[in-house]
């Protein structure tokens, strides 16, 4: 690496990092303010604290290094504009081109490495936040009660403490004691008394002093029963114990938000991707195949066939579907085989053994399917054969057979072999006749007359429009929540396509900025935080509204997914080709004399080519 190579990447790297960290700590502030209400105020530990803002910072990176990348270039060529090092740079015979190429490396190896964050960190971390942050939802706030304010943090009771001597000794309580579910029938009124926690704080122990207690025992039944019984009873000491089981932080299991696509890499992404195009297309083909029946007239001689790509796809997943069953089912038997043996056998017994017993028991199964000439001793016979060779007799012994046996074998393959070909020669009569067509009846013309007069008088032709009418009605309305429910998973698959196509923008985000932000500060010839971060600023939020705007457009269908991801980094690079051109001829594009300059051979030239008392109009036409 040379000289001027070090001098422009480490003026790069330092306010790289600072803008980083500050861009990281405003956006964390931002973020933190949308549940300020929810996790402030709980009693959590401090550790629990850490972890959160820890992961929200690791969460908002890929948002920061854009904006850092955009800031820290326009101070670093500002920088070097303002102190004339760029000019001397440039004067020796070294391009912009070659001047920008340490820190565009830097970007490059930057944006490879916010790829594999988004990728494979992020998901990670987005999961971690949003069970942590569940749960903190989910609790109690702490235990705070305040003096003449009914407090019902607790569950099934409400408090009020009218004097607090500290944070022990309370004075004129109040207690509503809703546990039973019937509203205020049970009142406690003290003087004074105590309220301590216990067991690691899980209970929390009240101890009232002089006080009543009042219960009302309210009747179900109607209200014209007698009235129900009134209980009041005084105590100088009364005990109430408290559960506190709300009021800690527990941690649910993370399984639950494994279907939320910002916990998901590029991979199981394209693996949703793929299932909602699977479930989209079987809603298609069960649709045309269900709606087959409603028209029987139309139907009689064709079928309503669904497109050739939906039936592809159709044959496609249930091949696929075919096979994971078709796994599932060797893995369970085998599972089944090991048991099943592995039970029988002893512990100095190898595999080998187990493979030998398998094949053996494989060469004595018989097919059981003609009853009159296998009888009950030729099963016993297998059984012991069976029982021997799992004690672990030699094998010939049991395959070795007589010549009765054999004959009996062969008999039996021989019946197998007819019933096969009798079974396959009524199938095929069955298909031809079938497919055989079905000749027209004739019909003569009395006949045909007295079908007419039939349909006339029975008013067939009125209670055929009623049923093709509500026919029509019901198929009409399975359409339509069929198009519902394809529209919802359409939407959630745009919402997938663009989390994957994030992964990428985000990442090539910091090579537009640079693009944008190293020739800006080249041109604009000014360090420091004052015009850097004001043109920064106006950028990053042209960048965000695009970004915004262009995923709005694929959430709802109005653009490619694709292209509503790549729509802010589209219309932002020919922004970024201008400026880079602009700095390489050394324009003064923010100095208002060129403006000033510009305006004035503009009037110029507008009085040389009317003149004074010339008509404008007149010399146009």
């Amino acid at each position: 690496m040379k000289k001027l190579d070090k001098l422009i990447l480490g003026s790069f790297i330092g306010p790289f990092l600072l803008t980083f960290i500050v861009v990281d700590f405003i956006l964390l502030t931002v973020n933190m303010l949308k549940y300020f209400d929810e996790i402030f105020g709980k009693g959590l530990s401090f550790m629990v604290y850490m972890e959160l803002i820890s992961y929200f910072l690791i969460s908002i990176s890929p948002m920061a290094l854009p904006l850092a990348v955009l800031l820290s270039s326009l101070m670093t060529f500002g920088n070097l504009g303002e102190h004339f090092e760029l000019t001397a740079i440039k004067s020796s015979g070294i391009s912009l081109l070659r001047a920008l190429r340490p820190i565009g490396i830097f970007v490059i190896i930057l944006s490879f490495l916010a790829y594999l964050s988004n990728n494979y960190l992020v998901p990670k971390v987005n999961l971690k936040t949003f069970s942590l942050l569940y749960d903190i939802r989910m609790k109690s706030p702490a235990l705070d009660i305040k003096e003449g304010v009914f407090y019902s943090g607790i569950p099934n009771y409400s408090i009020k403490v009218n004097q607090k001597m500290d944070d022990i000794r309370l004075r004129d309580l109040i207690i509503y004691d809703h546990s039973e579910g019937q509203g205020n029938t049970s009142i406690i009124l003290a003087d004074s008394g105590r309220m301590e926690p216990f067991f690691n704080e899980s209970y929390m122990s009240m101890t009232l002093y002089n006080g009543i207690s009042y219960k009302e025992s309210r009747d179900k039944r109607s209200s014209y029963n007698k009235p129900t019984d009134f209980t009041r009873t005084k105590f100088s000491e009364n005990q109430i114990i408290f559960n506190l089981e709300s009021f800690k932080l527990n941690r649910t299991s993370e399984d639950q938000w494994s279907n939320n696509r910002s916990i998901k890499n590029i991979d199981q992404l394209k693996v949703g991707l793929d299932s909602m195009s699977g479930e989209i297309n079987r809603i298609i083909h069960a649709n045309y195949a269900s709606s087959e029946p409603s028209f029987p007239f139309y139907t009689r001689d064709r079928k309503l066939s669904p497109p050739k790509s939906v039936a592809e796809r159709k044959m496609y997943d249930d091949s696929l579907r075919v096979i994971k069953e078709q796994k599932s089912e060797k893995l369970d038997s085998l599972k089944k085989l090991q048991s099943e043996f592995y039970g029988d056998l002893q512990h100095n017994n190898t595999y080998e053994n187990l493979s030998l017993d398998v094949k053996i028991d494989s060469a004595n199964l018989i097919p059981i399917q003609d009853q009159q000439t296998f009888n009950s001793s030729d099963t016993t016979k297998l059984e012991n054969s069976y029982s021997r060779t799992r004690n672990g007799t030699s094998p010939t012994n049991n395959i070795s057979q007589t010549s009765s046996q054999r004959k009996k074998l062969a008999e039996i393959t021989a019946n197998n072999e007819k019933l096969n070909t009798l079974k396959s020669d009524s199938l095929e009569r069955k298909k031809q006749i079938q497919k055989a067509p079905e000749k027209p009846r004739q019909f003569t013309d009395a006949q045909r007359a007295r079908l007419d007069s039939i349909i006339l008088q029975g008013s067939y032709r009125p209670r055929a429009a009623t049923t093709a009418l509500m026919n029509a009605r019901t198929l009409k309305n399975s359409f339509n929540r069929k198009v519902f429910e394809i529209n919802d998973i359409e939407r959630e698959h745009r919402r997938y396509q663009i989390a994957w196509y994030q992964k990428y923008t985000t990442a090539f985000a910091c090579i537009l900025m640079f693009m944008i932000g190293a020739p800006l500060g080249a041109i604009i010839k000014k360090g420091g935080l004052g015009m850097p971060v004001l043109v920064s600023i106006i950028f990053f939020i042209i960048y965000y509204m695009l970004t915004i705007t262009g995923e709005k457009w694929g959430k709802e269908g109005m653009a490619d997914p694709l292209l509503g991801t790549w729509f802010s980094i589209l219309v932002l690079i020919p922004s970024g080709l201008f400026f880079l051109r602009q700095a390489r001829r050394d324009a003064r594009l923010f100095e208002p004399d060129v403006y000033v300059e510009m305006f004035k051979s503009l009037k110029k030239w507008w009085k040389t080519k009317f003149g004074k008392n010339q008509d404008p109009l007149l010399n146009s036409e």
